[in-house]
């Protein structure tokens, strides 16, 4: 088919769910792909952080196919040891007790919410509900994640929303402590706002909030959807901050490009979920396990940590000294380019002309490149970015 034939079937036979960039993507390796007319684009997206090995890895790839062929499907009546070995695994790494898997970074939020509201119903009863989240934070797309996220523009059309959320300042303790209040059960947030323009929470902030919810038995869940599986410079992002959540939850990355979720929690919480509290139909699938595992055994290593934070300094370093940059944020490889023109989508489209796949976020450009991206494809891709910033 042609980019104009596909283009149109999308327009005629899908939900116009979507603001696409005009190309049409049917093959990829590494962080190169290419469009149906065989063009080549530099991928400094990996599918807006998920494909974390980059396209089609062999490893991954043997991994997905030998499960595929071995068995695809049970339901979740019964024992997996996929599931066991990912769930062990996710432990040893977070240092939290206990995993329930599902299939996206909104459902892991949904179970973190209702993981939250029943420890504090089976501790004090009812009436102690509310969860705190920051202004400006991104939760999911589901209406009660949608609740959760502190942007008024996503509260609209879906009414009634759920209740039971409240939103604090970001990097403002004063006003988390005016929040504080006998309904609050826990505080949820990103360590670095992702859609919300790639915002880092500071040390302080982060340090102060843990605190106040330990004196208060108010729980601190963080969500890792898109900060997780090593895309900061950490496995996770919270062991930059040295906090201990009582529940964090994982997504994107975790599954290379098959969709995978896990809400990961601590002691207090482990025991909180019972047979028929939550539950799943496609959550833990072994091929989604099999290749998360292959991921998180290759991601996690000392090394490759190391060497994610080296190419995310090096990104920066480049970065900064191109046209139309104003400010670089971020941490790892998650980074965001505030541009001198406020120009981010006029520059992300004209990339795309030019080769070089790039997301934004707010008003700025956004960088999530496959974690195994090599110093050639980034010199590559920040060749085609700069030349665009100075056209």
């Amino acid at each position: 088919m042609t980019f104009e034939e596909i283009k149109n079937d999308e327009q005629q036979y899908m939900m116009h769910t979507y603001g696409r960039f005009p190309t049409a993507l049917v093959s990829g390796k590494g962080a190169v792909a290419k469009d149906v007319d065989g063009k080549e684009y530099i991928d400094f997206t990996s599918g807006i952080g998920v494909n974390s090995l980059g396209y089609c890895d062999e490893g991954w790839v043997k991994a997905v196919s030998s499960q595929a062929a071995t068995l695809q499907h049970i339901s979740n009546l019964y024992y997996s040891p996929l599931q066991t070995e990912l769930s062990k695994k996710l432990c040893s790494l977070t240092g939290l007790d206990k995993v329930f898997l599902c299939n996206s970074g909104a459902e892991a939020n949904e179970c973190a919410i209702k993981l939250a509201r029943k420890y504090s119903f089976d501790k004090y009863g009812e009436g102690r509900q509310k969860i705190l989240t920051l202004v400006n934070s991104f939760h999911g797309r589901t209406v009660t994640t949608l609740s959760a996220t502190g942007q008024d523009v996503f509260h609209n059309f879906f009414f009634p929303f759920t209740q039971g959320f409240d939103y604090v300042k970001a990097n403002d303790i004063n006003d988390l402590k005016k929040h504080i209040s006998d309904d609050v059960c826990a505080v949820f947030i990103e360590l670095i706002q992702g859609e919300g323009g790639v915002m880092p929470l500071s040390s302080e902030f982060v340090s102060e909030v843990s605190k106040i919810c330990t004196e208060n038995d108010i729980l601190l869940l963080v969500d890792e959807v898109q900060t997780g599986v090593s895309r900061t410079g950490a496995v996770y992002c919270f062991q930059n901050y040295g906090i201990k959540p009582d529940a964090i939850t994982s997504a994107k990355g975790l599954g290379g490009g098959l969709p995978i979720g896990a809400c990961v929690c601590g002691g207090k919480l482990s025991e909180v979920m019972t047979a028929g509290t939550h539950g799943t139909t496609f959550g833990g699938n072994p091929i989604a396990c099999a290749a998360a595992l292959e991921v998180l055994s290759r991601v996690t290593t000392d090394d490759f940590v190391i060497e994610v934070k080296k190419k995310g300094d090096y990104i920066c370093e480049k970065l900064l000294s191109m046209p139309n940059v104003k400010e670089v944020r971020g941490m790892g490889m998650m980074i965001g380019i505030v541009t001198e023109k406020d120009n981010a989508k006029e520059v992300a489209a004209k990339c795309v002309e030019n080769g070089l796949l790039i997301l934004t976020a707010k008003n700025l450009l956004r960088l999530l490149p496959p974690l195994t991206i090599t110093y050639e494809e980034i010199d590559k891709g920040l060749s085609i970015l700069k030349n665009t910033m100075e056209g």
